[in-house]
């Protein structure tokens, strides 16, 4: 089912598995869509409801639009999570989940906006400095109009894949999937890498936080780097590390993923009990 939530003139467009409970809502990073992560939306064990966000420039949600940056993303999933509990009767709030990108947003937003929120999951979440060294070369490929450049950079020169695993995916359908996906890839970037994030003050933050590590990218660079610093920021969260997988569980194993999300939940209630939300 697909849900549209309209925020001044534009549209953000979710798609919703329905349910009866708490309901549940995924916001993907760059380079993926809510189709990316209906894989993990079919294996979750839940009974609430399960929404995942088109974020911006991502079809059929509406173009990023002049002035975009991480605060515009941060405003827009502010009132995703409005509109949800509202809908829902969701007055123990919303659980958020967020990979990479979207779980920077996905933190932020839920500092904002405690009183929806009933428990975070942050899978793998970056933050500045983080893909800088790509942004000029990502011009040129903006610039040029080129996505399969735009594709090969974020693979190869970010992600750290081989050139080998790039040729493999250029020659499957998912690079045709991979293409459009790029398109808003370097104004995302540039927004992250402008975004003076202050992770010291999220230490505090009074509610269940999750954090998920894939154990390929524990200390290592560009994504296990980065979850250091979201991890030590956040020392009351519990930290989950997951066997034999890095950054794209979502599409690599979404049966583990989503019983990895699964227990999170339940940890969440455990902690939580039956409290309303702050707020």
């Amino acid at each position: 089912m697909l849900k549209h939530v309209e925020r001044e003139d534009i549209s953000l467009a979710l798609t919703r598995r329905a349910g009866s409970g708490r309901p549940l809502l995924i916001v993907p990073g760059v380079m993926a869509d809510a189709a990316s992560w209906q894989p993990v939306v079919d294996a979750l064990d839940v009974a609430g409801s399960v929404y995942v966000l088109n974020r911006r420039g991502r079809r059929p949600s509406s173009a990023l639009g002049p002035g975009y940056s991480l605060r515009t993303e941060i405003e827009d999933l502010g009132h995703v999570l409005e509109v949800i509990a509202a809908e829902e009767g969701a007055r123990q709030g919303v659980d958020l989940f967020g990979w990479s990108f979207g779980g920077l947003v996905a933190l932020e937003t839920a500092a904002q906006n405690l009183r929806y929120v009933h428990s975070l999951t942050l899978y793998e979440p970056v933050v500045r400095p983080f893909g800088d060294q790509v942004l000029d070369a990502l011009r040129e490929a903006d610039a040029a109009g080129d996505l399969d450049r735009a594709v090969e950079i974020v693979n190869r020169d970010l992600s750290g894949f081989s050139a080998q695993y790039v040729a493999r995916l250029r020659e499957s359908d998912t690079w045709e999937v991979l293409r459009p996906l790029a398109a808003p890839l370097l104004h995302e970037l540039t927004a992250l890498n402008e975004h003076p994030a202050d992770l010291g003050a999220f230490g505090a933050l009074d509610l269940p936080v999750t954090l998920l590590l894939g154990s390929e990218n524990e200390g290592t660079v560009p994504y296990g780097d980065a979850f250091a610093r979201f991890a030590s920021a956040l020392p009351r969260a519990h930290v989950t590390v997951m066997p034999e997988q890095g950054h794209l569980a979502h599409a690599q194993d979404p049966v583990g993923l989503a019983g990895h999300m699964t227990e999170a939940l339940a940890r969440a209630v455990h902690q939580r009990g039956t409290e309303p939300c702050p707020g």
